[in-house]
């Protein structure tokens, strides 16, 4: 594999832990899934388990360690926007019925640090967690500079999203609300029917981090 941050060994550490968050997996799935030597899949592995990242289910297959709960956590804690947004998504979840998130830029990516999943049978749910490319999507486009942006199948056939920036005290963009659900409820103009909800939502965060 090709180095990310230059320290190639750290890159495969974290190539296993991302293949173990989609699921437990024995040596050879693990091998498969990185495309890693066996050995070295293996090594890797075994390093990450003595630092309580990665475990062994009782099957014997490597998943992902308790202590990731901790740092989990412990990020968290050091990253309060999510705390103080939550009222006001819980509201836009709650007045509109449909799925709710919270992104913030990092990296080349967006970071989804809040997400509150529709009311409804049919929804469309993102990953608390989850890294998105900041090129595709109506929050993607927020996050870029846009103040609002809609989106239309642009990432996943059948879904729509309206997203509005939260800003800073200094007018920065610190990160972007996003409602989002089926095409079918959100109709083609999902700014028509949302964006002025989702702007008022985005306001009331933006006063609140603010603060």
């Amino acid at each position: 594999m090709d180095s990310v941050s230059g320290v190639g060994v750290l890159d495969k550490g974290v190539l296993i832990l991302r293949a173990l968050s989609r699921a437990p997996l024995d040596l050879a799935m693990l091998q498969d899934e990185t495309g890693l030597p066996r050995a070295t899949a293996h090594r890797l592995a075994v390093a990450l388990e003595h630092h309580g990242l990665v475990r062994r289910d009782p099957q014997g297959r490597f998943c992902l360690g308790f202590e990731l709960i901790r740092l989990g956590r412990a990020a968290e804690e050091e990253f309060p926007l999510a705390d103080i947004t939550r009222p006001v998504l819980t509201a836009l979840r709650d007045a509109t019925g449909e799925s709710v998130q919270l992104y913030v830029a990092d990296g080349e990516g967006r970071r989804c640090v809040v997400s509150l999943e529709s009311t409804h049978g049919l929804r469309w749910i993102v990953p608390q967690g989850a890294l998105l490319p900041l090129d595709r999507g109506s929050a993607g486009r927020v996050l870029l500079g846009a103040d609002i942006a809609e989106s239309v199948e642009e990432r996943e056939p059948g879904v729509a999203s309206v997203s509005a920036a939260v800003r800073d005290r200094k007018g920065h963009v610190v990160a972007a609300v996003s409602l989002s659900g089926p095409v079918e409820r959100l109709s083609r103009e999902p700014q028509q029917r949302f964006g002025q909800q989702v702007a008022d939502a985005a306001r009331a965060l933006t006063s609140a981090v603010s603060r």
